[in-house]
């Protein structure tokens, strides 16, 4: 396999993605005979450094939280590599380690899930729910364990006297508190949120949007943020990676993304965020088409049939993930070329 990393220098980086791919087999017949491939994760290159926040971003369906799924090895990647900085073993790769030695690594690796009705077992109290992972990996035990747990609730803002409670007890917010709280009990180096916040209140969103930020700067904590509302990633991201159809299509400091974006599907999605002020007035960019299938994506650039700035070799050739200036990569034939409209001048 080519290395494509983009890694520079690794010693600031705690996770590296190299052509990552998650594929899916489709069946259809009588004998469920394979008749093609969903390529949901399709070859992503990616590196998240210590202590940010990178915003993983796209339509429904891109691919974004398969590939955060996949990086955690909750889904068993198709090919690529994952490369991560573990604080004991050093730079391993995650996806050769069989699952007694995943296991070892698993507790710098958390998730937090999109759904907290879901994601909590109902049939457990709060004390078990989160002791669980400390009671798996022999952290504690007895009235230590008991210690540790209240500690995690009073750190995610909720009183100790909650963990004789059930989760049919709490509100969205506060069951997502407790997911939290179960993702700190190791107290891991790397979190994947997965649309911590799409299913909480607005004004509940901002509560744990900033609960995320006073932990990670209280225990140093990595964040790969996944979601789709731009405004929450604007706010909370480093960096910000847009994926379209299972290609990584952009990756750039959250600034330089939102401001000026390199490729006409990251144009397509900042004119799309909702603007404050009512005065200002600006021309929506209209993308003709449907998202292509990951089961039998276009030839050539997946997003050329719905660009406004498609040429002849858009049709026939994939453009690399290329620099096109200073931490800013774009894969796009033209992005050095094009002048494309951001969110706003920056203020």
């Amino acid at each position: 396999m080519t290395d494509q990393s983009l890694v520079q220098s690794r010693e600031d980086v705690l996770l590296e993605v190299v052509d990552l791919k998650k594929h899916f087999p489709v069946r259809g017949g009588f004998i469920k005979k394979g008749v093609g491939v969903v390529k949901a994760v399709d070859g992503v290159n990616l590196f998240v450094r210590k202590g940010e926040t990178l915003g993983l971003v796209g339509e429904s369906g891109c691919g974004k939280t398969t590939a955060g799924r996949t990086i955690m090895r909750l889904m068993e990647p198709t090919g690529g590599e994952i490369r991560f900085n573990d604080p004991k073993q050093g730079w391993i790769n995650l996806e050769k380690l069989d699952r007694n030695q995943m296991r070892a690594v698993r507790p710098n690796m958390q998730i937090i899930f999109q759904d907290p009705f879901s994601s909590l077992d109902p049939r457990m109290t709060v004390e078990r729910i989160i002791a669980e992972p400390l009671e798996i990996n022999n952290v504690a035990k007895g009235k230590e364990l008991q210690d540790r747990v209240a500690e995690l609730l009073r750190t995610v803002g909720m009183r100790p006297e909650f963990m004789s409670r059930y989760p049919h007890a709490f509100s969205g917010g506060q069951r997502q508190r407790l997911g939290i709280a179960r993702a700190l009990a190791l107290n891991p180096k790397l979190i994947v949120c997965d649309e911590p916040v799409s299913a909480l209140d607005v004004s509940i969103q901002a509560q744990v949007i900033n609960l995320l930020e006073d932990l990670q700067k209280d225990f140093n904590l990595t964040y790969i943020f996944v979601a789709h509302d731009l405004s929450v990633v604007e706010h909370i991201s480093d960096r910000v990676a847009v994926m379209y159809v299972g290609r990584l299509v952009e990756l750039a400091k959250t600034e330089d993304l939102y401001y000026t974006p390199k490729h006409p599907y990251s144009e397509a999605l900042m004119a799309a965020v909702p603007k404050p002020d009512p005065r200002r007035r600006e021309r929506p960019i209209k993308l003709p088409g449907e998202v292509a299938s990951p089961i039998n994506p276009p030839s050539g650039c997946y997003f050329h049939p719905r660009c406004r700035y498609v040429k002849d070799i858009c049709k026939t050739e994939a453009p690399p993930l290329r620099e096109v200036a200073p931490e800013h990569w774009a894969a796009c034939h033209f992005a050095g070329e094009l002048s494309l409209r951001g969110i706003s001048t920056p203020s």
